[in-house]
């Protein structure tokens, strides 16, 4: 559906207006979308997000700077998140052996358990070829991109 009949409004400045608000009402869209298949993992999606980091670097530990760096949402308190996977027994945490201020942060057998089977019940791709074609996909990406600079 057509952004201006989403909110029902065509009181745009231009189209670059229409743009920022056509990607903001997309984020809480697609936010939404995913929070079932969050929510019946008992996860956020910065929690996911970090799993998925954590599992990018399986076998290898990460610290929470390396994990802040590469998070989608840069707001996010890693930290507070990491102690949450902790708690739920998703990711292990312990002193770096180099360097004893360092902590290192590692994907448990759980944690990749849960992400596995996650992707197993929801493919993006799937999600999205319902609307787009894989070339489309591909130029909105590069669009984003251009975006951003």
């Amino acid at each position: 559906m057509r952004i201006d009949e989403e909110i029902q409004s065509t009181n745009f400045e231009d189209n670059y207006h229409k743009a920022v608000i056509n990607i903001n009402y997309t984020y809480g869209w697609l936010n939404n979308v995913w929070r079932c298949h969050f929510e019946k993992h008992k996860l956020t999606s910065q929690q996911f997000n970090v799993l998925r980091i954590l599992r990018g670097q399986y076998p290898k530990p990460a610290t929470v700077n390396l994990i802040k760096e590469r998070m989608l949402d840069k707001m996010s308190d890693a930290s507070r998140i990491v102690d949450r996977l902790v708690q739920k027994g998703l990711v292990s945490r312990c002193t770096n052996n180099k360097d004893r201020r360092a902590v290192d942060i590692r994907i448990s057998d759980a944690g990749l358990e849960t992400l596995a089977k996650m992707d197993s019940e929801f493919k993006t791709k799937e999600f999205l070829k319902n609307n787009l074609t894989e070339e489309e996909a591909g130029k909105l990406s590069e669009l984003l991109d251009k975006l951003r600079g």
